[in-house]
């Protein structure tokens, strides 16, 4: 199984998203179907050849009847939008973290690093602390907005695609600079977006990210 065998060629355990420690993380989302967004995913998107692509919003997408579903009964009525990020990504490059829940829907297998806000150190973090879990296709999962995250990692050599959704705006360019108040506001990059990178990130590094992510960028082996 490739659970299994993740775990046996990386350095540190695997787990599934449906195993009791991705609690503090999040939770395995049930009670939808999400069938019509995996089918436009695997028929109109396409996993770039390197790097990863990332669209916060796809009209073809929020048009489907499960957008009203998920805005009402998850989000509260508050505005989402749906997008996609697709790539061939295998290192944990930096995280990231939001205010209110993010949904990643696997189209395909993958896995993620993730990491807890709190463990955060004057806008670093360590990387040895975080940890990976494998979601299958299919699977959908909501993330805690105190989830630290990036996009997700190949667990095979074709890539990977991801659905993901979010409060209306995220990831999207700040109109104006914010004013620092508090330490974490240095990690404000776009809007919704707190970002940390590893120094040796450079598209992440050239867009202004903080170099907070410490240790050696790991890469997911599989």
């Amino acid at each position: 199984m490739m659970l299994e065998k993740l775990t046996r060629v990386n350095d540190r355990p695997v787990y599934s998203i449906e195993d009791e420690h991705f609690k503090t993380y999040g939770r395995v989302l049930k009670g939808y179907d999400f069938s019509e967004l995996i089918q436009y995913m695997e028929a109109h998107t396409e996993i770039p050849k390197e790097g990863n692509v990332y669209f916060p919003s796809i009209m073809e997408m929020e048009e489907m009847d499960i957008y009203k579903e998920i805005r009402d009964n998850l989000y509260g009525g508050m505005d989402i939008q749906i997008g996609y990020c697709n790539g061939v990504n295998s290192t944990m490059n930096g995280f990231e973290y939001h205010r209110g829940c993010e949904v990643n829907i696997a189209v395909t297998d993958q896995a993620f690093f993730l990491g807890h806000t709190w463990d955060l150190e004057g806008n670093c973090y360590k990387q040895e602390k975080a940890e990976i879990f494998f979601a299958k296709k299919g699977q959908a999962m909501v993330m805690h907005e105190t989830t630290l995250h990036l996009s997700p990692c190949k667990v095979e050599d074709t890539g990977f695609k991801t659905i993901v959704i979010l409060l209306r705006g995220t990831n999207t360019t700040l109109e104006k600079t914010v004013r620092k108040r508090e330490e974490g506001d240095t990690l404000l990059l776009m809007k919704n977006k707190w970002i940390l990178s590893h120094k040796d990130r450079e598209p992440l590094m050239k867009r202004g990210a903080f170099p907070g992510l410490l240790g050696v960028n790991t890469e997911l082996k599989y």
